[in-house]
């Protein structure tokens, strides 16, 4: 594997990473100046501070991890008495409502008098959702832009009809479960390499049908009859007629891991395709995007016993799971691996790198949504609280209730960061000493 291509694996992801992070903030940052807000610093990256320059009323800054980011925004934690924003009483006891009152007192000193109407919880309801969907949208768009390039612009991994494998025998039932590439099947040769068919045959006809697909070429195998069947290729620019007989054999059904569900006999030929890069309609990016997103979807709810499953993996021994979590490390060893791979075509590389970047925006997306502090999702459902309390009085007559005191969360989002940065040690770890590799 060339060192230097997979440095550059490497170093286009980080990239990746960071400007999508730089425009989730971004998503932030514009739409709270929009409403009047008062931002007083946009930060790409944590840890300490590389470079930062003051523009106006913000300051603009590059930290030294750049794998996050935030905007500061000046009354995000509301007074206790909105109408007496002076007054700081402490409203719960012990050490926990002592770090409240802390965090509460610290937005108040970020206050000046010029800036009494220029705080976040004096945002309308919907303003204030706009302002903290705006960063998860940014990541929902340019998820949407890259699906769009990847599926538009190059295309998607299709089966052709070229030959990409033919097997050299008829498998057993008992070959098929020990050795899913039929490379190790004691029997008689199989009816496509009797037939004298080679990789990179393209079939251009199948019993008399013309086939332009790897679909239509399956169907034809599937309806034809078993002896003396006529089929066409093109071999090194010219027409080959060949003849063959199939034969009934075990055939393997998967489930979406790969793994084995069932053997049942069907006609066999013997072969496998190659998969060719199909470019896409615009009608078909939204189906593979809702198909994406069912499937982060499921990794986010399973999310606990994934975790469950790689501290087992990093403390008790247990293999990786190939299918499991990946953290930035082990996206950028994957990228890295990606663009050294020998032998891939550049545009299936790069459909690869777009489908990266674009799948983790899309999770960035939707993992941002969960209803829990500190994620934008918590912020989000305490304007939503707001919308109804508020909706509830004036329909009962009663005075405004005033916006929600999102700092009363604040004890659960200090746990749910500890979590969050455990979480990523965790993933941290397993992606340098147990890592998932695509071994190409």
């Amino acid at each position: 594997m060339d060192l230097s291509l997979n440095v550059l694996g490497w170093f286009i992801m980080l990239v990746g990473i960071s400007l999508s992070i730089a425009l989730h903030e971004v998503g932030h940052l514009v739409t709270a100046k929009k409403f009047g807000v008062k931002v007083t610093e946009y930060m790409v990256g944590f840890g300490p501070r590389l470079f930062s320059r003051q523009r106006g009323e913000t300051e603009y800054g590059i930290k030294a991890i750049p794998l996050g980011g935030s905007i500061r925004m000046i009354g995000m934690l509301p007074p206790v008495n909105p109408d007496r924003p002076e007054v700081l009483r402490t409203t719960t006891t012990g050490r926990m409502g002592a770090l409240v009152d802390d965090a509460r007192q610290t937005a108040a000193d970020e206050i000046g008098p010029e800036d009494a109407d220029r705080v976040f919880y004096k945002l309308p309801v919907r303003q204030k959702l706009v302002v903290m969907l705006g960063g998860p949208t940014m990541n929902l768009i340019i998820s949407a832009i890259l699906f769009t390039i990847a599926f538009m612009a190059l295309g998607l991994p299709t089966p052709s009809n070229v030959v990409g494998y033919v097997a050299p025998c008829i498998p057993t039932e008992a070959s098929l479960r020990a050795d899913k590439s039929l490379t190790n099947c004691p029997n008689s040769p199989s009816p496509a390499a009797e037939s004298g068919l080679k990789v990179g045959d393209r079939i251009v006809s199948f019993n008399g049908v013309a086939t332009s697909n790897w679909e239509q070429v399956r169907t034809q195998i599937r309806t034809s009859d078993k002896s003396n069947v006529p089929f066409t290729v093109e071999r090194d620019g010219k027409t080959v007629r060949l003849t063959t007989t199939l034969v009934q054999a075990p055939r393997p059904t998967f489930n979406d891991q790969g793994e084995i569900i069932g053997i049942q006999p069907a006609l066999y030929f013997g072969l496998a395709p190659t998969e060719e890069l199909v470019k896409q309609s615009f009608i078909a990016v939204p189906k593979q995007m809702w198909d994406i997103t069912k499937q982060a979807t499921r990794a986010i709810i399973t999310l606990p016993v994934r975790m469950y499953d790689l501290t087992k993996t990093v403390f008790g021994g247990a293999p990786r799971d190939p299918n499991g979590l990946v953290g930035v490390v082990g996206v950028g060893r994957i990228s890295g691996e990606v663009v050294a791979a020998e032998g891939i075509d550049v545009q299936l590389k790069a459909l690869q790198i777009l489908g990266l970047l674009a799948g983790l925006n899309l999770f960035l997306f939707l993992f941002n949504l969960i209803p829990l502090l500190p994620l934008d999702g918590g912020y989000a459902i305490g304007a939503v609280w707001e919308g109804i309390k508020r909706g509830w009085a004036r329909m009962r007559g009663k005075p405004d209730p005033g916006p929600v005191d999102v700092a009363k969360a604040l004890p659960l989002a200090y746990g749910i960061s500890i979590v969050l940065i455990l979480m990523g040690v965790l993933l941290v770890w397993a992606d340098l000493f147990k890592p998932i590799t695509l071994g190409l």
